[in-house]
């Protein structure tokens, strides 16, 4: 069974977003190995909360003006 686990900062991606990234890790399992394995392939998508990682040293947190507009943050409800 092919896995795809992905972790993508929290609320970056809207739910369109990460449904295309569902149908296209789907299809790159399929053209790599074949039609049976659609049923059987998972895409899990993680959302890391603010504050959850680091880059370049430093605490990271998405601004506002990336977020995803259909997104919904603790702070907004």
């Amino acid at each position: 069974m092919p896995f795809a686990n992905v972790k993508i900062p929290q609320a970056a991606l809207s739910r369109a977003q990460k449904a295309e990234i569902v149908h296209r890790l789907t299809a790159l399992f399929v053209d790599y190995f074949g039609e049976a394995v659609r049923p059987h392939t998972m895409v899990l998508i993680e959302e890391v909360g603010d504050g959850g990682y680091g880059r370049a040293d430093e605490v990271f947190v998405v601004p506002d003006a990336y977020r995803a507009r259909d997104a919904v943050t603790p702070a907004s409800g």
